[in-house]
């Protein structure tokens, strides 16, 4: 059993909060946590991955679709709305087994609502809800079912040509999109075994006159499908058939291949902590929530920066795929890791084009990027809290980094799986793509012989245009070092196939200044004195403060701190890990020493402004030897969509939903952190240091395409080769290697 979130009573205040608490989806739409009788008001949202539209000058982003599950159950000619009616007892739930919404309403005059609903994991269009009411005093009933076209959109409208019909029992609704014409079709059924099932023109309904203590249950199938979906030639007939087909089955037939699906999934990915339920639920959660949000049918969009929990940030893929979320993928679900991988590859173009837009060579990938890879982060990103004015912002210019991500996460996919192929099918290309690019942005300063990296925004974020930012030049001579090894590999194994790439892309004489750029590029290094880097030139020489201290200027609740104006621009008060990410991401670089060193000074002074910054301190904290430091942070990274302690705004900007950066990064704490986990290109290695509550940390993984099952104690580590398994596996534990046979299982000392 993998475990139930459930909250109990009803309260208006919490209704966004629980809209994005209880998602349900399966990678090809989500559906937000809202119950039946909600309408736009109460963000209500079927976001489709990957489809996006732009209405006028507006913000582009993904489209919602309409709501299939729209329901108002009346009793004695009275809506039963918890909108309307205040309810004795409520309960909403999720069953992360197979991802199953579920809600109980009791209202104070007998009258009981109870559903349950999932979308599909075994097919990807398919939608069923099952809504039952009990009547204490009996008296009539009527459900009135219908398809919600009236959509709750950020920056839409984003649908035209709109149509509902009835065709043989099943409501289609058809819409076209404003920008790309691509045709959405949602298709809906309803079904009872207790009562006939009427047609109106906008939708069913179902009348009862229902003695005392009687039931009434409504079934509701629902497909989504849109004209862009590979091998459908008609959508609407697609999305017809589905429901019907659907029908036929019936909801407890459907839900067991959708929990079939789940339980494989599941098997991969499952995390057991014994002796602490309560950060092994929490860290489930997070699971669950990346796992709702990801794209297993495709390789041509990745995870957005809110999952599908709506439209926020544009519907975005951000440098958060590949620091926060392709760690958990490469090391649990390796063929998806490869679909999001490739996904920066399939936007390599969009990358080119920006690069060029900027005067710049080689692929500049997108800060907010989409399906086509092309850059949709605006200039003017946030509005002055203040004025209400447009505030410029350097978002898209300069945070070149991440260039230099994508070719981490490329590399780091490659350590794990040893897939050659990959590099072959556009890997290599896109990572000396970023690495020329990183080179053609960088100056040389002849009287200090080196290269430097000017005018950048790092991972803080809050202080824009900084020269020699530490992480911004760190991960740049991370990705010229994984460039340089991929010539190696090809060399050594493709030597025809890696002629044929560095002819295409004319990268010859890039590559020996290129190899200049690695050797020559400044790197920002601990100070002899106290060990800590300097975050950017001139950092500390800003007003040094705290954030507790710096929030005592605010003025208004939800004024952004950060740049062009923000009180925190002049301080030495950071939104989010940075220096202390490179320390925790590239821990063997530093001695111990260096990184208490950075620890120590850059923890207070982060005003952790970001749902990505408590995971690496509690990395960080690891990498130190600081275990309740660590414990305190990875707590609350894994709680963040538990608890609902994160911001709702960035000046007047909405910015609510899930966070696949913070779900993805607690599963980095708890597996790479405390598990000691460590890929290297042909062997993996553990150095644990579990909390000490915590007796054991159990696991399944895959490298190099050979799966082990991994328990690790106080002490002791064991592990499993399945049997399947093909070849030998070295791994290291503490510095001594273990050789793992298919098959075998070993007992270690540490």
């Amino acid at each position: 059993m993998v475990g139930t979130i459930t909250e109990h009573g009803f309260n208006k205040e919490q209704i966004e909060f629980f809209g994005s608490k209880f998602l349900i989806g399966n990678g090809f739409l989500g559906y937000r946590g809202t119950l039946e009788e909600y309408t736009k008001h109460e963000l209500v949202a079927c976001t489709l991955s990957g489809l996006y539209d732009q209405n006028g000058t507006k913000w582009r982003e993904p489209v919602n679709a309409p709501n299939p599950f729209f329901i108002v159950a009346q009793y004695n000619g009275e809506d039963m709305s918890v909108l309307k009616r205040k309810p004795a007892a409520h309960m909403q739930s999720i069953d992360m087994q197979g991802a199953v919404h579920s809600r109980q309403t009791t209202f104070d005059n007998g009258f009981c609502i109870a559903s349950r609903r999932f979308v599909s994991m075994a097919d990807k269009h398919v939608m069923a809800a099952e809504y039952t009411v009990f009547c204490e005093h009996g008296g009539d009933i009527s459900l009135n079912i219908k398809i919600d076209s009236d959509i709750w959109d950020l920056n839409g409208p984003h649908l035209e040509n709109v149509s509902l019909n009835h065709k043989g029992g099943v409501f289609v609704y058809c819409a076209n999109t404003i920008e790309l014409k691509e045709k959405i079709v949602v298709a809906q059924k309803a079904v009872s075994a207790h009562a006939e099932v009427f047609e109106t023109g906008s939708g069913f309904v179902i009348q009862k006159a229902m003695s005392s203590g009687e039931t009434l249950t409504a079934n509701i199938y629902a497909a989504v499908y849109k004209s862009s979906d590979e091998d459908i030639e008609n959508c609407e007939s697609a999305a017809i058939a589905s429901v019907n087909a659907s029908a036929r089955l019936g909801f407890e037939k459907l839900l067991a291949a959708n929990a079939a699906r789940w339980q494989q999934i599941w098997d991969d990915v499952l995390v057991t902590i014994d002796g602490d339920k309560e950060a092994e639920l929490a860290l489930r959660y997070s699971t669950y929530l990346l796992l709702v949000s990801t794209p297993f049918h495709t390789s041509h969009v990745a995870i957005p920066a809110r999952g599908l929990s709506g439209q926020v940030y544009k519907g975005a893929m951000f440098w958060d795929t590949e620091i926060y979320m392709l760690p958990f993928y490469c090391c649990c679900l390796p063929k998806t890791a490869r679909n999001l991988v490739l996904y920066r590859i399939n936007t390599l173009e969009g990358a080119r084009r920006k690069a060029k837009e900027y005067g710049y060579r080689g692929a500049f990938y997108a800060w907010e990027s989409q399906e086509t890879g092309d850059e949709y982060c605006t200039e003017y990103n946030l509005n002055d809290i203040f004025t209400g004015r447009p505030i410029r912002t350097y978002f898209r210019d300069k945070q070149v980094h991440i260039s230099a991500d994508v070719v981490y996460g490329i590399w780091e996919y490659y350590k794990m799986t040893g897939d050659d192929e990959i590099l072959l099918e556009g890997g290599a290309e896109t990572i000396f793509e970023c690495v020329r690019f990183l080179y053609s942005y960088s100056y040389f300063k002849c009287d200090k012989d080196r290269f430097e990296i000017l005018d950048v925004t790092g991972a803080d974020e809050y202080h824009e245009r900084i020269h020699n930012d530490a992480f911004t030049n760190v991960m740049t001579k991370k990705a010229l070092e994984a460039a340089a090894r991929v010539i190696e590999i090809l060399e050594t194994k493709y030597p025809e196939k890696l002629a044929n790439i560095i002819e295409k892309i004319d990268y010859v004489k890039d590559k020996k200044a290129i190899d200049d750029f690695k050797n020559k590029l400044y790197i920002p290094s601990p100070q002899k004195e106290t060990g800590v880097i300097e975050q950017y030139d001139g950092y500390f020489k800003t007003e040094d403060t705290t954030p507790r201290e710096l929030k005592k200027r605010i003025i208004k609740k939800d004024e952004y701190l950060g740049s062009p104006n923000g009180i925190a621009v002049n301080t030495q008060v950071i939104k989010q890990a940075d220096v202390v990410l490179v320390t925790a991401l590239f821990d063997k670089d530093y001695t111990l020493d260096q990184k208490l060193a950075n620890f120590n000074y850059y923890e207070p002074r982060t005003e952790h402004g970001s749902s990505l910054s408590t995971c690496i301190y509690a990395l960080a904290a690891v990498k130190c030897d600081l275990l309740d430091y660590a414990y305190k942070y990875f707590m609350r990274a894994a709680h963040t969509d538990l608890s609902g302690d994160y911001k709702l705004y960035a000046g007047d900007l909405y910015i609510g939903g899930t966070h696949p950066a913070a779900n993805g990064g607690s599963w980095m704490v708890a597996i790479l952190g405390f598990g000691g986990l460590r890929a290297y290109e042909r062997e993996v290695s553990f150095e644990p240091k579990l909390p000490e509550r915590w007796k054991s940390l159990a696991f399944r993984m895959y490298c190099q395409n050979q799966k082990f099952e991994v328990k690790i104690a106080h002490g002791s580590i064991i592990l499993n080769s399945f049997a399947c398994n093909t070849k030998e596996i070295t791994f290291v534990i503490y510095g001594k290697k273990h050789k793992m046979q298919p098959g075998a299982a070993q007992t270690i000392k540490y």
